[in-house]
């Protein structure tokens, strides 16, 4: 009797969809209406954010000096293998859900829970850590009024919560919510809008700084490094050359870099909103690996051939090399830039949240209201709503750090997962 019950156990937490059944289930509810640009310029979005603007100095200043160009190198070809597993479910599986589908068609309806609530944890986490960076970058601008005014009148005295509940996260995070909620076409177009303004951003930047390059500061000779800095601080520059800590700084830089590349899986949950889904969505992810390579690479380039690396500003290195050149007018085009790259990003984090919901509800994993359209906008509203308010919770009682640590833990969990999916679909293929 219990061997009975335990088999029947077993084949319920283990029960799989076959490929077929979930390609051809005549379930398509979304709207078909993102192109191939539409999905490049998703993944250029959830990648190509803040990381573009601070990632590469502070890299450079404590990690791996010059050869931050070859950290961000080795980080896009680990992402290139994440990213080729993710095109090659995409083009097998064109649905709504991403690791979450690859896994109820490889491994099992279990796998597909636990790594669906995965899923939706790693993009809110992510969503709230963007809305809150936003925040305080938004109040440093402005000479840090908001936090010193939540922290005398609304302190947290929870040792695990942030200093202050932040108003300002928790509003933006609810207007993103309400603009995916309008539609998909609607809000992939102002990414567009925004990842076009962000690019046009960098590449001004890039432009800018290669008129002050000094290929000197690539070969630097220990003994020309100072032993403090302008503000009196002590400086660790290393051995000084190219590669002043070794290679085991530049790998340690890869790893930092590797952040920089989280976000292109998002456009694996839009299968059934995109065009031609199988040939779209792989080329749309190695396309957008590709334009953010090439994006941190020739900002690492110009950041240390414009400032020697022991002098770059970790938290704000491209205002920082261009007020050492005098270039005032670019330095306010980075600050404006920033603020677009992170609204960028926080709109394609929160973009796939609603996919996997709606795609757990239907499955009914989740309760079926998620799975629910809504009539006008062809959209889960339910699944948003409730996103949204979970994300502005989080990100509104949590600091920064706690929320990065967090995602990058669901991050590595994903990546892992569909990697194994990939070798077990090959595995059952290749057997007779």
């Amino acid at each position: 009797m219990i061997s009975n019950r335990s088999v029947r156990l077993k084949s319920i937490l283990t029960r799989r969809k076959s490929i077929e059944e979930e390609v051809f289930d005549g379930k398509v509810q979304l709207r078909r209406v993102l192109g191939l640009v539409d999905l490049t310029f998703l993944g250029i979005g959830s990648t190509l954010g803040l990381g573009a603007y601070v990632l590469a100095g502070a890299v450079a200043k404590t990690e791996a000096g010059p050869a931050v160009v070859i950290s961000f190198v080795v980080a896009a070809v680990a992402s290139a293998f994440a990213a080729m597993c993710y095109a090659e479910f995409a083009a097998r599986v064109p649905k709504a859900g991403s690791a979450y589908v690859y896994s109820y068609v490889t491994v099992g309806e279990l796998a597909a829970y636990i790594i669906g609530w995965d899923l939706v944890l790693e993009y809110i986490i992510g969503a709230a850590s963007l809305a809150r960076g936003l925040s305080n970058y938004v109040d440093s601008l402005f000479g840090k009024v908001m936090s010193t005014y939540l922290a005398e009148h609304l302190a947290l005295n929870v040792s695990f919560f942030s200093r202050y509940p932040d108003p300002f996260t928790f509003i933006l995070i609810l207007i993103v919510s309400a603009l995916i909620a309008w539609g998909v076409r609607e809000s992939t177009l102002l990414n567009n809008v925004f990842t076009t303004i962000n690019l046009l951003t960098l590449t001004t930047v890039i432009v800018a700084g290669s008129f002050y390059i000094d290929f000197d500061n690539w070969s630097l000779d220990e003994n020309q490094i100072p032993e403090k800095d302008d503000f009196g601080e002590t400086i660790d520059g290393g051995e000084g050359g190219f590669m002043p800590f070794g290679i085991s700084g530049v790998m340690a830089g890869a790893a930092k870099c590797f952040y920089g590349y989280v976000g292109f899986d998002g456009i694996a949950t839009t299968g059934e909103e995109a065009k031609n889904p199988r040939r779209n969505i792989p080329l749309a992810i190695l396309l957008s690996l590709i334009v953010n390579t090439i994006a941190y690479m020739g900002g690492a380039c110009v950041l240390t051939l414009m400032l020697p690396y022991y002098l770059q500003d970790a938290d704000a290195p491209l205002p920082h090399v261009f007020d050492h050149v005098n270039l005032q007018i670019v330095r306010y085009a980075v600050t404006f830039g920033a603020v677009f790259a992170i609204s960028t990003s926080l709109l394609c984090c929160m973009f796939p949240i609603p996919r996997i919901l709606y795609s757990m509800g239907r499955d009914r994993l989740l309760f079926a209201a998620f799975s629910k359209l809504n009539a006008w906008t062809q959209t889960p509203v339910l699944a948003i709503i409730c996103a949204g308010l979970l994300a502005a919770i989080t990100g509104s009682l949590f600091n920064l750090d706690q929320l990065i640590d967090m995602m990058a833990i669901g991050t590595l969990m994903a990546y892992t997962v569909v990697a194994i999916c990939v070798l077990i679909l090959r595995y059952k293929e290749s057997r007779p």
